[in-house]
C-alpha cells in the first residue's frame, strides 16, 4: 500500500481538519493508501490531538528548516506522497514530484507569503467588493521551493455570495475542501495526475478533467 506523509500546521487549540478527513478516507477504503505520520509546527495542538486519537504518528517540526531538516524527515517515513494540509512554512528540498498543496482560495492571485487562512478570504471579498472577481476556489497544486508557485491541478470554485463575508466564504471553502481533497490525492497516488518536478507543460490531467481554471 502507498505511503502518505501530511504536514499540517494548526493551532494550539485546533486545525488539522484536512489531515482528519484523509485519514479518515484511507480508512474506509476510499483513499487507497496509509498515513504514515502527522507533521505539525505545534508540539500539542489540534493536529497532535487529532494524531494521537486516531494513533497516526506525530513529529513536532517547528520553525523554517532547511532542506537537510525536511529530507531527513522524508528519509525516516519513505512516502510515496507528501500532502501539505494547512502547512504554514515553506518547504525546502523536497521531491517537487511528489509533494503537493492545498490551498483556499484562486491562486495565482491569491497565493505567496503571507496568504493563507483569514487572510485569503479576506482578499477575496475585497476584491469581490470591487467587482474584480466572483467566486473563491479550492485549489491544489504541486509544491516547489517557493510558495504557491508549482503548476496547478486543481481547481474548484465556491460562488461568492451577496450576503458573504470573510468567515461565512471560508466556512463553505474550507467545506469543498474537506470534500474534494481525499479524491484529487488519489488522483495524483494513481498517476492519473502526475508533473515531471521541472517543465509546467509536463502536468497531466485526465481526459476531459473539468478542475482547471
Amino acid at each position: 500500500m502507498k505511503k502518505i506523509l501530511v504536514f499540517a500546521s494548526g493551532s494550539k487549540d485546533g486545525g488539522g481538519s484536512g489531515f482528519k478527513e484523509l485519514v479518515e478516507h484511507t480508512r474506509t477504503g476510499l483513499l487507497p493508501a496509509e498515513i504514515v505520520a502527522v507533521v505539525s509546527s505545534q508540539p500539542e495542538g489540534g493536529v497532535f490531538q487529532i494524531a494521537k486519537n486516531l494513533k497516526v504518528s506525530f513529529e513536532y517540526f517547528p520553525g523554517l528548516y532547511e532542506a537537510e531538516e525536511y529530507q531527513k524527515l522524508v528519509a525516516k517515513y519513505q512516502p510515496d506522497l507528501i500532502a501539505l494540509s494547512g502547512w504554514l512554512k515553506l518547504t525546502k528540498g523536497l521531491n517537487p514530484a511528489k509533494t503537493i498543496n492545498i490551498h483556499p482560495g484562486p491562486l495565482p492571485r491569491f497565493g505567496g507569503q503571507g496568504m493563507y487562512g483569514h487572510f485569503v478570504h479576506k482578499a477575496v471579498m475585497e476584491a469581490y467588493k470591487k467587482g474584480e472577481v466572483t467566486a473563491s476556489a479550492v485549489s491544489m497544486h504541486f509544491v516547489t521551493d517557493e510558495y504557491d508557485q508549482g503548476p496547478l491541478f486543481f481547481h474548484y470554485p465556491v460562488l461568492i455570495r451577496p450576503e458573504d463575508d470573510a468567515e461565512s466564504l471560508a466556512k463553505r471553502v474550507n467545506e469543498k475542501e474537506r470534500a474534494w481533497q481525499w479524491w484529487a490525492t488519489k488522483l495524483v497516488l494513481e498517476d492519473q495526475i502526475s508533473w515531471d518536478g521541472q517543465n509546467p507543460g509536463s502536468l497531466k490531467t485526465p481526459t476531459d478533467y473539468p478542475f482547471l481554471p
